[in-house]
């Protein structure tokens, strides 16, 4: 009953329209735990963010697919509650906790209502303080991981996304699978399931993001609670990759009557003063909608793929910028070229006043929408710490589009877009590529 109240209570929030502007609070707790806070007490009920810098790529030497293997059994049983136990006590409350992880981040969200939220925060501080990593659940989970393994494995858009990350990160984190190997994942134990948590949940890389019926007076005595416990340092960071963006074309046969391709080179870092302009630039080339180039040209125009897209990949250690699309084993040869000839005439000739109105329009259009609830803006405002960013950005993002002009988008063109510098990884039986 307590779900489905929760449920309507949420179906209410989404529909109510994004407000002009956002109202963040930094808060600290009494402890030294610092959140953003923004405030919404029409609905009772309230959305947390908790973001780990470092996530997978902490993987200790040998041990690739520990702290994935570790973050999908944190709701397996913690303190006096196994597997069953934990997931019920969710169901009577009301609540509802999710955990992930990436190479960059391990994420654990939180939905709770107002009049449960100190037993809801209870339980989940038993699942990040007391986690049990019972045997029987590891077997269970790494059964689910070895199967989404072998799954990948004859998928060829992971074929691909995997050979592109391997080829240019080579072996740092960044460039093998999270996942880990079948045969790696064979040999963790319990024991590395409580050094994988060591490595990555700890406060001096914690971030803290909530959305809802919840007061700055309130929140940090709660932050307290939940997360004083946590040790003060984790693992080191890993360094850098070496990136081999070599260019050229890698085929990697697959039976298939298309070929999917994975393509990119070189990006830009957040905080450089040309990110916006490269942002615009991005959706003009290969961004959402027909009116792109990529796809008006490799679509539209000639028939090669049934949709095409490019984006702006900003990993904590590296940039870059990727696209991809799968296409007929006859015509993925024309079209790979397609995608070169595109990416040279933005470098030489830049885009015209149309696109750019165009772009900006979109992108200024759509990021109000995405405000659409406390569970989205507490995910906005996690990403936000992460990147870096001041808590006035969501006020004064559309702007800084607005800002970019012409000349703007025709310099970063010519500074960023490499043709040459483009590596293609094709998963198929292609005809004609060279």
């Amino acid at each position: 009953m307590i779900r489905t109240v929760f449920a309507g209570l949420a179906a209410v929030w989404l529909a109510v329209p994004a407000l002009a502007a956002v109202d963040i609070q930094e808060v600290t707790s009494p402890g030294g735990i610092k959140a953003w806070l923004v405030e919404d007490h029409s609905l009772p009920f309230a959305a947390l963010e908790l973001r780990f810098r470092g996530g997978a790529s902490l993987d200790a030497p040998g041990k690739r697919g520990a702290i994935n293997l570790m973050t999908g059994l944190i709701e397996e049983g913690a303190g006096d509650l196994d597997a069953q136990g934990f997931a019920a006590a969710q169901e009577g409350l009301g609540a509802h906790f999710g955990f992930d992880s990436d190479n960059d981040t391990l994420s654990i969200s939180a939905r709770f209502l107002t009049e449960n939220r100190d037993a809801s925060l209870e339980l989940l501080k038993k699942g990040l303080t007391e986690p049990r990593f019972d045997q029987n659940a590891i077997d269970r989970v790494r059964a689910q991981v070895v199967s989404i393994i072998q799954s990948d494995a004859q998928d060829p858009q992971s074929i691909a996304g995997n050979r592109w990350a391997r080829d240019v990160f080579g072996d740092h984190p960044y460039g093998t699978d999270q996942n880990g190997t079948v045969e790696g994942l064979a040999r963790l134990t319990q024991a590395d399931m409580f050094e994988a948590k060591a490595r990555v949940m700890a406060r001096d890389r914690l971030y803290v993001a909530v959305a809802g019926d919840v007061t700055a007076a309130e929140l940090g005595p709660m932050l307290d609670h939940l997360l004083g416990e946590l040790p003060d340092k984790g693992a080191e960071f890993p360094t850098p990759p070496q990136i081999a963006m070599r260019g050229g074309t890698t085929v990697v046969d697959f039976g298939s009557p298309q070929s999917v391709v994975v393509f990119g080179q070189h990006g830009i870092r957040r905080d450089d003063p040309d990110y916006f302009a490269a942002y615009v630039l991005n959706q003009i080339v290969g961004g959402s909608g027909f009116s792109a180039r990529l796809m008006d040209e490799v679509r539209e125009k000639r028939g090669l793929t049934y949709g095409i897209a490019s984006y702006l990949i900003d990993m904590d250690l590296a940039d870059t910028w990727q696209g991809s699309f799968a296409s007929a084993n006859e015509k993925v040869a024309q079209a790979v070229e397609v995608v070169r000839s595109e990416w040279a005439r933005a470098a030489t000739q830049g885009v015209t006043e149309d696109e750019l109105r165009d772009a900006k329009t979109y992108l200024t259009g759509s990021y109000p929408l995405r405000f659409s609830g406390n569970e989205k803006i507490a995910n906005i405002l996690a990403g936000m710490q992460l990147q870096g960013l001041p808590t006035d950005y969501v006020n004064t993002r559309n702007a800084r589009v607005e800002a970019v002009t012409l000349a703007d988008v025709k310099r970063v063109a010519k500074r960023l877009m490499t043709p040459g510098d483009l590596y293609f990884v094709v998963v198929g039986r292609p005809v004609g590529l060279k």
